[in-house]
C-alpha cells in the first residue's frame, strides 16, 4: 500500500513582488487580495504552518475607496490595559493623519493570529501615491 507524502518546501522560498492599485476597488476587495498573497494562499504548495508568502507594494493608498457611511461612522479602538484606557479614532480622522495606517489595520486583523503574522506584515509596503523604488515582478488584479 502506497502512502502519498505531502510536499512540504524545506528549501528556499522564492519571494515575489506583486503590485496592487488601491484606487481601483474598496477597502475590504484590497486587504483581501493582499492578505492572501501575504499568507501564500495563492501559491500551490500552500501550508497553513509555513510562511511561503511574497511581497506586496501597495500604491495610491490615500485614494482608497469607501463604501456607505464607513467615513462618518466607523471607529477604530485601543485599550491601553488601564482604567477608562479605551480609546477611539475615528476613520475620517485617521484617513487624513495616516492614510497607510487604514489599509494596515485592514490587512493585519485579516491574517490569522498567529507567530508568523508580524513577519508576514513586514512584506507589505504602502505608498501615498504612485512613485516608489521597489521592484515589481507581478500586478496583483483585484
Amino acid at each position: 500500500m502506497k502512502t502519498q507524502k505531502s510536499h512540504i518546501p524545506t528549501n528556499k522560498i522564492e519571494r515575489v513582488w506583486f503590485e496592487v492599485d488601491a484606487s481601483s476597488k474598496p477597502l475590504g476587495r484590497i486587504a483581501t487580495q493582499i492578505a492572501n498573497v501575504l499568507r501564500g494562499k495563492h501559491k500551490r504548495n500552500f501550508t497553513p504552518h509555513l510562511d511561503l508568502g511574497d511581497f506586496v507594494v501597495a500604491t495610491n493608498v490615500s485614494k482608497i475607496r469607501f463604501t456607505g457611511k464607513k467615513v462618518q461612522q466607523k471607529l477604530y479602538y485601543h485599550y491601553s490595559g488601564y482604567p477608562g484606557g479605551l480609546r477611539t479614532k475615528k476613520l475620517k480622522d485617521l484617513i487624513v493623519t495616516k492614510p497607510d495606517e487604514v489599509l494596515r489595520k485592514a490587512v493585519f486583523n485579516m491574517i490569522d493570529d498567529m507567530k508568523l503574522r508580524k513577519p508576514m506584515m513586514r512584506r507589505l509596503k504602502t505608498v501615498l501615491d504612485d512613485e516608489h523604488e521597489f521592484k515589481i515582478d507581478k500586478n496583483l488584479k483585484v
